[in-house]
């Protein structure tokens, strides 16, 4: 990747898409957090807390490919701003009902999963009209997904920030009031206004019916599975070394690896078809997360979620561009939905998984579950790599001339590419 950080958040709009994005994303990032937080503090159980976070989560992942789809055929401005509004009145009934009705709460969180704006899939659709060059949009996905670690990092911290100035209720409200705004900023953008998706054609499967495509939800839920495992495994190991603190440790390793490799990657230009590369990585990711069922001393155990975490980054910065690939015409919104359903089933799967793995098998049978899962991962790109090798298959990364013809492309910068 030719074009450095600094170059691309230099280019015009690039910071405020980046920021009002993270920005407009913290309600999702936080929501499970905040909400269990808050129905504890209001007296409900944990199993309380777990089925209406459940209900969250279970309701983005429906919303954003639908919502990914109405960008796609409406506009951003069109949809991502009620989305949020929406997203954001729903949760201020959770938050100011105080659980007084189980229905209402159950209804009040699963509208605001729902209506939870597909920004992340609309800034990577955004990206290619905003810089215009293949080796900046490549670089722009990188630091898209080192950014995410950040927001998931920092974003839990902003809850317990809130909670410790004001309250829980409080802290769920000013979460998704930044939510709006930073929807706000997104859409009343010159790029996001502008904004206009390919023609499509009409297909009730939308971006669904590219087998490409399909071959990656496949594989990226299992990474997701293998994320999700991780965090009860290491809440186990916490558990197992009479630390709670450990857990926090694992986590932020895990997250700081990450980081390190997505800024690695994103520093340099890669040759050769991004198919192929992605086909390495998920290898490698996988290979990072059998070390850890050794579950060696802290200090050593540390180092291995670092290391499990350095490939992820990159894996995700690599599946961007490969979705813009195979998205079929009109729907690369609805594609990056899809993936963002994907993965985050996939972690709620593994999370469910790792549980009783832990209780049967202990802590080190919690991170075979990682483990397992990523080499699933593997085996799925394996099997359909002819899928996403075929031949003559046109990319779908589009210009800044392409979505205003009066602009010209820089010289060099193919709108149709070949794996």
């Amino acid at each position: 990747m030719g074009a450095s950080y600094a170059e691309l958040l230099r280019a015009r709009h690039a910071a405020r898409l980046l920021a009002g994005t993270l920005i407009g994303r913290l309600p999702s990032a936080t929501g499970h957090i905040a909400i269990v937080l808050f129905v504890r503090a209001e007296g409900g159980s944990y199993t309380l807390a777990g089925v209406l976070a459940a209900v969250y989560g279970l309701a983005t992942a429906v919303g954003q490919p639908l919502l990914g789809r109405a960008v796609d055929l409406k506009g951003q401005p069109l949809v991502m701003l009620p989305a949020a509004v929406l997203s954001a009145l729903a949760m201020a009934v959770f938050a100011l009902g105080a659980l007084e009705s189980l229905a209402v709460s159950c209804v009040a969180v699963g509208l605001a999963g729902l209506f939870t704006p597909p920004l992340e899939g609309g800034l990577r659709a955004l990206w290619p009209s905003v810089l215009g060059r293949e080796d900046q949009v490549h670089t722009a996905y990188a630091l898209d997904a080192v950014a995410q670690e950040l927001m998931f990092a920092l974003g839990p911290l902003l809850v317990t920030l809130g909670i410790a100035l004001w309250s829980e209720a409080a802290a769920l409200l000013a979460i998704n009031a930044l939510g709006v705004l930073g929807a706000l900023s997104v859409v009343l953008s010159e790029p996001s206004r502008a904004w206009r998706s390919a023609p499509r054609e009409a297909h009730w499967l939308g971006a669904l019916r590219s087998p490409g495509l399909l071959t990656l939800l496949g594989a990226f839920f299992f990474v997701g599975v293998a994320l999700g495992s991780i965090t009860v495994a290491a809440s186990a190991y916490a558990d197992d070394h009479g630390d709670t603190s450990v857990y926090g440790w694992l986590m932020a390793a895990n997250g700081f690896g990450a980081l390190l490799g997505g800024v690695a990657y994103g520093a340099r230009k890669w040759a050769g078809a991004p198919e192929k590369r992605l086909l390495v990585l998920v290898a490698l990711l996988a290979l990072g997360y059998l070390p850890l069922v050794l579950t060696p001393g802290v200090p050593a155990m540390a180092s291995l979620t670092v290391l499990s975490g350095v490939f992820l980054a990159p894996c995700l910065a690599t599946v961007f561009i490969v979705v813009d690939r195979v998205a079929p015409a009109g729907t690369v919104t609805e594609a990056f939905s899809w993936l963002v359903t994907a993965f985050g089933v996939g972690a709620a799967a593994g999370t469910a998984f790792a549980g009783p793995a832990v209780e049967i098998g202990g802590t080190a049978s919690g991170f075979a579950v990682a483990g397992g899962a990523g080499l699933v991962a593997l085996a799925v790109l394996l099997s359909t790599r002819r899928v996403l090798a075929a031949p003559g298959r046109p990319g779908r990364i589009r210009t800044v001339a392409e979505n205003d013809p009066t602009r010209t492309a820089e010289p060099g910068f193919s709108t149709r590419h070949r794996a």
